[in-house]
């Protein structure tokens, strides 16, 4: 596996060379800096903790500031750890790992909605629109009466809606820009801009 950390910048578009346009996610990803490594002999499992975006050491709480010093690093804000193997502490990950046409799959926390009806929030059909209708846009019955006299779990209702992990697979790289540590994923990629994102390409 192939992974790094970015921010999401925001939409374009690209042009090929016979004039198709193509909507295009700006991510300035990297450089990721290797904080720790776990190996199979001391930790039962392989797999490499990295950082993204510096921030200063005095928002950082003890424990974590602690950690950065270890390793002799500037303090990050983004902690992750992914099953990889094969890095040392202190290397850093920059977009060279990626390459145009590689496939990635992209995480990231979704736009907040806030409270939510079911029509938005779960795509429910809602009543008529009119003719002496009193039913629009109100869930209508949640469960039977004497069996099993209690409304089942995961039952689709109003709600919070959004803000949650979401992962949009098999996404294509349109362009790496290097020297600006920018990759452009063809298709939109979950948040707003300036949310925090993680892309990861199974080799």
């Amino acid at each position: 596996m192939t992974c790094i950390l970015g921010k999401k910048l925001g939409m374009t578009q690209v042009f090929t060379e016979d004039g198709k346009a193509y909507p295009v996610t700006v991510v300035e990803a990297g450089p990721c800096c290797v904080i720790q490594v776990k190996t199979l002999d001391k930790d039962g499992y392989e797999a490499a903790k990295i950082s993204f975006f510096e921030v200063k050491e005095k928002k950082l709480n003890k424990p974590l500031s602690g950690m950065f010093k270890k390793v002799g690093v500037k303090p990050y804000k983004i902690l992750k750890e992914f099953p990889i193997g094969g890095l040392k502490v202190g290397e850093f990950l920059t977009v060279e790992r990626f390459v145009k046409g590689d496939r990635v799959s992209v995480s990231g926390v979704s736009k907040g909605k806030g409270f939510q009806g079911v029509m938005k929030r779960h795509h429910f059909s809602g009543g008529p629109g009119s003719h002496g209708s009193m039913f629009h846009r109100a869930p209508g019955s949640i469960g039977a009466s004497s069996y099993p006299s209690r409304v089942w779990k995961n039952q689709k209702m109003p709600g919070h809606m959004g803000s949650e992990k979401v992962t949009v697979k098999n996404l294509e790289i349109v362009d790496v820009k290097v020297n600006q540590n920018l990759i452009l994923v063809k298709g939109a990629v979950p948040g707003a801009k300036g949310t925090f994102l993680e892309i990861k390409k199974e080799d």
